[in-house]
């Protein structure tokens, strides 16, 4: 699931704090270069940056999934709390558990899991890294502290790999937060149908979009928030792909530095039983008569 997280990012398509538009005289630098500290910034972020836990809303086509989850030094770790918005069966419940067991207990499954964590980030790393020099940039005004700006590829920049050329297809909206200089959100669209291997070996077809949002957590480190990908394209020669994504991240609470994959898990249990531990919601007589709906009307719902 990280990897489809971070495929979107390949593609960064930011919607982040509502701005309101408001008439203000652009910054004093050109754009490019303001791209190019803010760049900078998340970079600098990227390698120093806290660790958080979280709870993460992901849909996949029409199913949704819940999962909390915790940053550690060897990865995020994650425990799938509801399914279609539903808790887990008895059986569902036992696989998750045994799962996280094999995790913990297979030092092959954990240095797996640190790899494809490592590349994820230097993959992140890589695709930040592209901005300054793969758009052109111009002022569009402002927004409630961000700067607003347009950007469309620079026809000069060499997308040689895969990866940059999907990067490098988009046009779309950039907004930095004016103070700090920190990316807080990009709308990006694919403006023209993209062919690997003159359409051979795959295609990206025109009009996909992709949303990110970030948001500050802390007075130094900034999160992404919510993530929508919706593609459509074509692979090796006749398979067909519509991928349509959404991740929404809320609840996010500092957790220490370091922490292994067995003490993110127990501090995933220590929440689960927190939680399991709360007496139900009593909800009023009077509410519970109102809240009664003829049966076909609750079944339209």
């Amino acid at each position: 699931m990280r990897r489809l997280w971070l495929t979107a990012g390949l593609l960064v398509a930011v919607q982040g704090a509502l701005c309101v538009h408001a008439q203000q005289s652009p910054p004093p630098m050109p754009a490019s270069q303001l791209v190019r500290e803010v760049v900078y910034n998340e970079l600098r972020d990227h390698e120093w940056h806290g660790y958080w836990q979280f709870q993460v809303q992901r849909r996949i086509q029409q199913q949704t999934r819940i999962e909390d989850q915790v940053e550690t030094a060897q990865g995020p770790i994650a425990r799938l709390a509801l399914s279609n918005g539903q808790p887990l069966s008895p059986e569902a419940e036992q696989e998750e558990k045994a799962r996280l067991r094999r995790l913990l207990a297979s030092p092959a499954e954990q240095a797996e899991h640190l790899r494809a964590y490592q590349e994820d980030e230097d993959r992140i790393g890589r695709i930040l890294a592209m901005l300054p020099d793969a758009f052109l940039y111009e002022y569009d005004g402002d927004e409630n502290g961000c700067h607003r700006l347009r950007f469309r590829p620079n026809p000069d920049y060499p997308a040689h790999t895969i990866e940059a050329r999907i990067f490098h297809a988009m046009s779309g909206t950039l907004w930095v937060d004016a103070r700090m200089k920190r990316l807080v959100r990009l709308n990006g669209r694919v403006e023209e149908t993209l062919d690997f291997g003159y359409g051979i070996l795959g295609r990206v077809y025109k009009g996909g979009w992709f949303q990110l949002q970030r948001t500050q957590v802390s007075p130094t480190d900034w999160k992404t928030d919510r993530i929508e990908v919706h593609l459509n394209g074509r692979a090796l020669f006749i398979k067909t792909f519509a991928r349509e994504t959404s991740e929404v991240r809320t609840g996010f609470l500092p957790v220490p530095a370091g922490m292994s994959l067995a003490q993110g898990l127990a501090l995933l249990e220590e929440n689960q039983a927190r939680t399991e531990a709360q007496p139900p919601i009593q909800t009023p007589a009077t509410e519970k008569t109102a809240l009664i709906v003829p049966a076909a009307l609750a079944l339209r719902q």
